[in-house]
């Protein structure tokens, strides 16, 4: 294996600060792509979609659990998948294995659910293994071919307005959702974004001071609208240190 000189300190030094000028570029491209995606026009989601849940039927709105938007995985596990139904697909199971404390999205009014096609019994008993805590329901219809997640993993984000009227608002698959998992990665394809002052948002989108938000994941409570994250009565459970940033 051919590996790369080793050099002096300054150097190296000398190469970082090259390769940095390149990974700013690369940051700042992510933000604008992340920007035309909170412009991208809106699909009406004007047909009835029926899921199964722990808890039994639930509708499309019912994912959002009051919140403003939702984020729908397609995990691919059904019959048919090598493995089921002890497993489900691999791939998809690692990008289970990366999703970050939910509470972190559920802070920014977002929620994230996976879908799939095996029977609740077969996705309780596969989620307890895997130790995984995403909300997961049953596909019973065809919202997996109506939104591009037929024969494949994927990523659909929606939004809830306040007549509780739903809307398609990105989808993202392939190696596009190979990384997801972090909270960032997964509010930077919602309609909203981060819902921070620095970023590139049409006018009246809801923003606050970048990291006032950011919290430990057990003292959040449960700020499932934007206006309760950023209240002031909401300010103790941010944590002193973040609210003057």
């Amino acid at each position: 294996m051919e590996m790369p000189p080793v050099v002096s300190k300054e150097e190296w030094n000398a190469a970082r600060a090259m390769l940095l000028v390149r990974e700013k570029a690369l940051t700042r491209a992510r933000d604008a792509m992340a920007a035309e995606r909170r412009r991208m026009p809106r699909l009406a989601v004007e047909k009835e979609y029926a899921f199964e849940g722990p808890d039994g039927p639930a509708r499309l709105l019912d994912l959002f659990e009051g919140r403003r938007q939702l984020v729908v995985y397609r995990f691919f596990y059904e019959p048919g998948v090598v493995g089921y139904p002890e497993a489900g697909c691999r791939g998809c199971s690692q990008v289970a294995d990366q999703v970050s404390h939910l509470s972190h999205l559920n802070a920014r009014d977002t929620t994230l659910v996976f879908v799939s096609r095996a029977p609740q019994e077969k996705i309780a008993t596969w989620r307890a293994r895997m130790g995984w805590q995403v909300p997961w329901y049953t596909l019973t219809d065809d919202f997996d071919r109506d939104f591009d997640v037929g024969e494949w993993h994927g990523t659909n984000a929606f939004y809830r307005d306040d007549e509780d009227r739903i809307f398609r608002t990105y989808f993202v698959d392939r190696r596009g959702d190979e990384a997801m998992g972090s909270y960032y990665s997964y509010l930077d394809i919602t309609a909203l974004g981060r819902q921070e002052t620095w970023e590139d948002s049409p006018a009246g989108y809801p923003q606050t001071p970048p990291y006032v938000w950011i919290n430990l994941h057990d003292e959040y409570g449960d700020p499932t609208e934007f206006a309760q994250a950023k209240s002031d009565a909401a300010a103790s459970q941010r944590g002193s240190r973040y609210t003057t940033m």
